[in-house]
């Protein structure tokens, strides 16, 4: 079990990149930086994702045509060595009464020491996410891919 300084600091690396990656200064796939090469990744739409190679198709393929997006960091806890945190999918624009267009997550995370997770799970409700992107007007660009088809859980 790593100690909580060392989880806070993969917990700090981890953020850094993905606030890169929000900016639009760093491909999403930089994320795999902080993953062991056995990494199993599980996403609320794409479904599962074993190995880090596999992992970094993952990230660049999914995050393709979000770059108007935001996911913000909102809150952390810290278990041992499982990690939960807390983000928004943000859609570009604002509601009517000024508010973001915000559909709130988690994502659960297990250290394996080294400064690296073994794993990711996202959890988000697909729905919401859907008639949020609805309520919003928002259009994927010819840039954004579809989930395969075959994806695996």
């Amino acid at each position: 079990m790593g100690e909580r300084a060392e989880v806070e600091a993969a917990i700090a690396r981890y953020l850094e990149i993905r606030r890169g990656a929000c900016a639009g200064e760093r491909p999403w796939s930089d994320l795999a930086e902080v993953f062991t090469d056995d990494v199993v990744f599980v996403d609320a739409v794409w479904g599962r994702h074993e190995g880090r190679d596999r992992v970094i198709t993952f990230l660049r393929d999914s995050m393709a045509g979000l770059e108007d997006w935001d996911f913000p960091h909102q809150w952390q806890m810290i278990d041992g060595d499982r990690v939960v945190l807390g983000f928004a999918n943000r859609l570009p624009g604002r509601r009517p009464d000024g508010g973001h267009w915000d559909v709130d997550g988690v994502s659960v995370l297990d250290y394996a020491g080294d400064g690296r997770f073994s794993r990711e799970v996202d959890h988000f409700s697909e729905s919401n996410l859907g008639a949020q992107i609805r309520a919003s007007g928002w259009r994927p660009p010819p840039t954004m891919q579809a989930p395969p088809p075959d994806r695996v859980w």
